[in-house]
């Protein structure tokens, strides 16, 4: 069995924090590019962040840069999603994936569960 698992998700106020986790079973994060995806109800799913292999080169949406900060440890075989001055448009199940680095960061065919996000007075 390999697979992502996202952690990290709950209830917050708008301006509050969260500190996503992505961490991988059954293979090694080493040789992939990692990519944050998010699915509010209602609507498709949009990516949100990617990271190189290295970690030298990380993507962003416009709707979250600046707000928000992609890393990973590989020796931990865990990528990260670090989210400040959260807003409720941030609100969503956010997901990772295997992407092909670029622009796009294109995800690979099979998703996990997600975590929840929710962002709310």
């Amino acid at each position: 069995q390999s697979q992502l698992v996202e952690s990290g998700g709950g209830l917050v106020q708008p301006g509050g924090s969260l500190r996503l986790s992505c961490a991988a079973s059954g293979f090694s994060l080493d040789y992939y590019a990692i990519g944050w995806f998010r699915q509010a109800p209602g609507k498709e799913r949009e990516g949100v962040s990617c990271i190189s292999t290295s970690g030298g080169s990380t993507n962003y949406a416009d709707s979250v840069k600046g707000r928000f900060t992609i890393s990973r440890n590989n020796v931990k075989n865990t990528v990260y999603l670090q989210m400040n001055n959260l807003k409720p448009e941030d609100t969503a199940i956010y997901y990772c994936n295997r992407v092909s680095f670029g622009r796009l960061c294109t995800p690979g065919e099979y998703w996990g569960q997600g975590t929840q996000v929710t962002v709310s007075s």
